[in-house]
């Protein structure tokens, strides 16, 4: 699905260069569960930011189901933001008084298409929360807000689902809840690349590459894997 040949990224800012990766390549198959760990200032997030459309690379080619996407323009790399990949982030980004089901809807605004309320109601079902989707989002718990943010990614069916640090500001609980519905999520299929900087909450995930200093230092099977099931419906 996702290769990565040598590819670099520097910022300039009043002409001084920051050179953030220094020739990272790599492969990622359709239904992986990948997790990219590195410490503060490893280029984990760049890494991230290119992978999922929102930055260009500097050097290098970026192939994407076998086409390549290193020098798309501003008005292609939006189209493949909004269709091709979801995103999760830490601080969840919901509207605020606004309701749980108009939050999901959100990215089928932006489409042409007709929207149909089934499927943003087959999202929210997805992370379990039918019964609250018409509470406002300023009503929900950490992990509640969390699971709409999924529920938003999931609602245009992208090919990818990028997590960065989606259990950052949560309780032990609600973290151990939101991993298990990703590690739910790849095993129905759906690629999933998680950004983390701890360790446990990479676990979950099937494969671990680790950055640093802007290039991979490992890239692992992870044998330690945290397994997790679905007990009477529910995630545990």
């Amino acid at each position: 699905m996702i290769e990565l040949k040598d590819v670099h990224k520097e910022f300039v800012n009043d002409e001084v260069v920051t050179k953030v990766l220094h020739g990272v390549s790599l492969k990622i198959d359709k239904g992986e569960f990948l997790a990219i760990m590195g410490p503060s200032g490893s280029g984990k997030s760049t890494l991230m930011h290119i992978l999922g459309f929102l930055d260009t690379l500097s050097k290098g080619k970026y192939y994407f189901n076998n086409k390549d996407v290193s020098s798309l323009d501003d008005d292609t790399l939006a189209q493949y933001r909004n269709k091709r990949v979801g995103f999760v982030f830490q601080s969840f980004n919901l509207l605020p008084k606004t309701s749980v089901w108009d939050n999901v809807r959100l990215p089928l605004l932006y489409s042409k298409e007709k929207v149909d309320p089934k499927v943003i109601d087959e999202a929210i079902k997805s992370v379990g929360l039918e019964h609250r989707k018409e509470h406002l989002s300023n009503q929900l718990s950490g992990g509640e807000k969390q699971r709409v943010a999924i529920a938003r990614a999931l609602v245009n069916k992208p090919d990818i689902l990028f997590a960065d640090e989606p259990t950052g500001n949560l309780d032990s609980k609600s973290g151990i809840q939101i991993m298990a519905i990703l590690a739910e999520l790849s095993r129905m299929g759906k690629t999933v690349i998680l950004v983390t900087h701890e360790t446990t909450t990479a676990k979950y995930a099937k494969r671990i590459i680790t950055i640093k200093d802007g290039l991979i230092v490992s890239d692992e099977v992870n044998k330690d894997i945290i397994k997790t099931e679905k007990i009477n419906g529910q995630l545990k």
